[in-house]
This record gives structure tokens, C-alpha cells and sequence, in this order.
């Protein structure tokens, strides 16, 4: 399938779930979200841009100075340019006008779209009942093709050689900024985009969102090592575990509980199960075990284009997982002042599990 073959199966697809929803135009702003229907986006700032797609047209609003490339990514698209001097409110009335988008049924807006654009777009179409858009495109985003599986587990391969150069650096006396620099190195110098590079050591490890920084690494730390990167525009998350030294009694005691609850949701992970009951399983594990206070987020994320999109593996969720669908399992314990421990897994829904994409252990690596 190439790829106009591959836009028209996925606008196919988004207008069926537009008719089902009474949308009348869609309007996709240069997000993962367009990214995913035309295998580009252009630079997304304060210039006005966006994809209109109704039943029976699809147009693209591009300010011309992104008109070109635009052009030259999506030939088969037709682009209706404004210049800066001129703005893009005549541009945007007439292309609404002239291919009969005024009529009857709701707006969908992209989520991520810029509050301004919205706003321009809810005044060229007065009175319009206006929805979010990703209640109609993250279902048909969130289960993957065998092409996206591909470029998530090319990803994946590159992380976890990042991984394996992080416990290669992790040391006394060493920075997390050092370590961080190494995990980098591995992204860059495999074709991909360094998205971030978590290296959390000793107290920190106990902030699940550390900003890593100058610590230098100690005996007797444990280090939590979080990293992503882009590669062919799919992303990689994994998060391993390494210690400085002997790991002590308790640390090794929170680290088989995390493991436990990574398990657990493992088997837990299947066609028709709900993402609540996965987060349960792994919540379970950790309460029972008497560190429930100390797990302070949900269990996972779907990743794919987005580094975090739906489903989200949390309490309450009632969303089914079906094959195809990717998500995270990250459960983690966060001693304050001590330590953390998290491990993740990326995992891809099959017709009766989960398949995970890394091919690294979980177990506590020793530095």
C-alpha cells in the first residue's frame, strides 16, 4: 500500500466514524493526528493550519510559506494558501463556502489545535456545535497496522541499546547528566530523535517526572534509567532499573514487588480485558505488598506516533483492549527522600496476550 493508498483507507475510516458521530467537517491541525492520516505535517506555530475533511472532500488551509513542502509530502491533497499579509480568515470563509462545508452537523476539532484557530474556525461557522476530534480519530489511530508494528519494534531496538549504554556508564561518581549524554549518543548515531533520557539516582529516583541533573551517582544508589526516542516518526519508551554497589534488603524487596505488578498486568493484557482491569492487577500487587500510597500514577499509555495517546491503562477505564493496540506497563513504589523503583514494558495486544517489544531483562542490573 502506498501512501495516498494508505490516506484514503484511513479517511475512509474517519469518515464512517464522522457519519456515525453527525459531523459535517472534521479539521485536523498539523499534529500526530495528521501526521497519521498523510504521513506529514508541516511546522504547526501561530499560522493557521488545518485539514478539512467532510463526507466528500478533503482540503488543506496552509499559510504559503509551508505551502511547497506541503505539497511536495501530500501531492494528491488540494492546498488553499494565504499569505501573511492577507491572513487566513477570506481564505478560510471561501474554501468553507465554495466546497459546501456550511452545512448541517457538528465541527470536530483536533485536540491539539491552538485555541485561535479554533476560535476562527468557530466564527466562520457560527452556532456549529463543535466536538473534539480525537473521540473520532483515537479508535482508528489506537490499533496498529503491521507497518507500525514494524517501525515500534525498529524503535524499541535502538532503546534498548540506549539501556544497555546507561548501565555500561552508570558508576560512583558519574553524573546523571553523563549518563543521560551516553543514552543520547546511542539514539543519534542510530538515526533517531533523542526524546528524552530520565537518569533519576539515589532520592531523586523517588520524583517519577525527575529532571535529570548534576547528582553525581553514590554507592549505595539506586538509579532509575527512563528513555524514549523517535525513529521513522513511531516512539520508544522503556524504563530500567540499575544499582550502585550491594543493593540493600529493602531495595531489592521493592524491586520484586514492581516486578511482581509488571507481571501481573502482563498476563492481565488481552483482547477484550478493560484497561481498568489491567491497572488493577498491577495496583493489587503493590497494595497487597503494603506500598499502595507509594504507587502515584496509572499503570501505563498507549505510544505509537504520540509518545503518550490513548488507551490509558488507569483505574476506572472501561475502554476494551483490542489486538493491535500498544500501551505501556510502568508500575513504580516512591519512597520519598530514599528511592524509586519502575520498571516498563511496551507491549502490543495479540489475539490471546501480549507480545512486550524489548528483549532486556528486568532485573536489577548492578553497577
Amino acid at each position: 500500500m502506498n501512501g495516498w493508498e494508505r490516506t484514503e483507507t484511513r479517511l475512509a475510516r474517519l469518515r464512517v466514524a464522522m457519519a456515525r458521530a453527525g459531523v459535517a467537517l472534521t479539521a485536523i491541525a498539523p499534529t500526530d493526528n495528521l501526521r497519521w492520516l498523510l504521513g506529514f505535517a508541516p511546522l504547526y506555530d501561530e499560522r493557521a493550519c488545518a485539514l478539512l475533511v467532510t463526507a466528500a472532500e478533503v482540503v488543506m488551509l496552509v499559510p504559503t510559506l509551508n505551502a511547497e513542502q506541503t505539497a511536495a509530502h501530500a501531492p494528491d491533497v488540494e492546498l488553499v494558501r494565504w499569505a501573511d499579509e492577507d491572513g487566513p480568515q477570506s481564505a478560510l470563509r471561501q474554501t468553507l463556502a465554495r466546497s459546501g462545508f456550511d452545512g448541517a452537523g457538528a465541527l470536530a476539532a483536533d485536540p491539539q489545535m491552538r485555541a485561535d484557530h479554533l476560535l476562527l474556525l468557530q466564527d466562520a461557522l457560527p452556532g456549529r456545535r463543535t466536538i473534539d476530534a480525537g473521540e473520532l480519530i483515537w479508535p482508528l489511530r489506537a490499533v496498529k497496522d503491521t507497518a507500525e508494528l514494524d517501525s515500534l519494534t525498529r524503535a524499541s531496538e535502538v532503546a534498548d541499546r540506549a539501556v544497555e549504554a546507561a548501565w555500561a556508564a552508570c558508576r560512583a561518581g558519574v553524573s546523571e547528566l553523563a549518563v543521560a549524554d551516553a543514552i543520547k549518543r546511542v539514539f543519534t548515531a542510530a538515526g533517531s530523535e533523542p526524546e528524552f533520557a530520565l537518569v533519576a539516582s539515589g532520592p531523586n529516583g523517588a520524583f517519577p517526572h525527575h529532571e535529570t541533573g548534576a547528582r553525581l551517582l553514590a554507592e549505595g544508589d539506586a538509579v532509575v534509567i527512563d528513555l524514549g526516542g523517535v525513529l521513522e516518526g513511531y516512539h520508544s519508551d522503556i524504563t530500567r532499573m540499575a544499582f550502585v554497589g550491594a543493593p540493600s534488603e529493602r531495595y531489592r524487596e521493592v524491586h520484586a514487588v514492581v516486578e511482581a505488578a509488571v507481571v501481573a498486568a502482563l498476563d492481565a493484557t488481552r483482547p477484550g480485558a478493560r484497561c481498568g482491569e489491567v491497572d488493577r492487577a498491577a495496583r493489587s500487587v503493590i497494595e497487597d505488598a503494603g506500598y499502595g500510597e507509594f504507587f502515584v500514577h496509572r499503570t501505563g499509555h498507549g505510544l505509537g506516533l504520540s509518545g503518550h495517546e490513548p488507551p490509558y491503562v488507569m483505574a476506572g477505564s472501561e475502554v476494551e483492549l483490542r489486538a493491535g493496540m500498544v500501551h505501556s506497563i510502568e508500575p513504580g513504589i516512591y519512597l520519598p527522600g530514599e528511592l524509586g523503583v519502575r520498571l516498563e514494558e511496551i507491549v502490543h495486544v495479540t489475539d490471546d496476550g501480549c507480545e512486550r517489544f524489548s528483549r532486556l531483562p528486568r532485573d536489577l542490573h548492578l553497577a
